[in-house]
């Protein structure tokens, strides 16, 4: 009988102490689990990095030039300015296209028409002044329109038939390359081998090894200045009637840039 009653307290004590030794358990396994982190964030850092630039270009001759002209008209109403432009707006595009430039090639700019004023007296009384009048006198169109001439060697001969046919003004014409993006590609994949090579040198020079790409960045843009010529039509009219066929127009080259900055993991 003593035995049982034994038995019987030791089962309660051992109910008794249940929930607080599972609590001890648990906090136990928390204290364990918040080691375990700190020692395999400790195992684990931040990892060494090594970042270096690289920079390719490329060096490529323009294929297209592009300028552009305007014609201006004026006139007492508005239908007879927009005729008169139109007329020699269609004979220049007309010669264009004999000249082989295609309707792709041929752009308008922009296009307006707006009356023009001229300033007239008035009678005032004597010792007072009067502000002048001004007075609509009548219509002035103004039409700009963008060339592109795809045979460069050209491009002098078609800007002074274009001035012979009536334009007021040509300018801007620009040497270029019409597309870049082989170029630029060209480029990066220069620029990309010139970082490679950096950052290998480098670590061989630090000991390390490098393990695997971590970032990559690429700065915007082309980089270049292409063959500028500013010229009037005026003179252009003038050597045409002097039997000059167009000045020789240098293309030289165009430069396209990428520059590059990679970082890389290392160990």
């Amino acid at each position: 009988m003593d035995t049982i009653k034994e038995q019987c307290c030791m089962a309660s004590r051992c109910r008794a102490l249940g929930p607080l030794t599972l609590l001890m358990a648990i906090i136990a396994m928390a204290s364990y689990a918040t080691l375990n982190f700190y020692k395999v964030d400790f195992l684990n850092p931040t990892p060494a990095t090594i970042s270096v630039s690289g920079e390719g270009e490329v060096m490529a001759v323009p294929d297209v030039g592009q300028f552009s002209f305007a014609v201006k008209a004026e006139a007492e109403d508005a239908a007879t300015a927009q005729e008169e432009s139109g007329l020699k707006i269609n004979e220049i595009i007309s010669y264009l296209k004999e000249q082989g430039i295609e309707d792709k090639d041929i752009k308008t700019q922009n296009y307006n028409l707006y009356p023009t004023y001229r300033y007239e007296d008035k009678i005032c009384p004597v010792g007072t002044y009067c502000p002048r009048e001004r007075v609509e006198d009548g219509f002035e169109v103004s039409q700009t329109v963008q060339v592109k001439v795809r045979n460069t060697d050209d491009s002098g001969k078609i800007i002074a038939g274009v001035g012979e046919r009536g334009a007021t003004n040509i300018s801007g014409l620009n040497f270029v390359i019409d597309d870049t993006d082989v170029l630029r590609t060209e480029a990066r994949e220069k620029a990309i081998a010139d970082a490679k090579e950096k950052a290998e040198r480098l670590a061989e020079q630090l000991g390390v090894r490098i393990t695997r790409l971590a970032s990559y960045y690429e700065d915007g843009g082309s980089y270049y200045e292409p063959y500028k010529m500013e010229t009037r039509a005026v003179s252009l009219d003038m050597a045409e009637e002097a039997g000059f066929g167009g000045a020789t127009m240098p293309v030289g080259e165009e430069s396209t840039t990428v520059r590059v900055n990679v970082t890389f993991e290392v160990k």
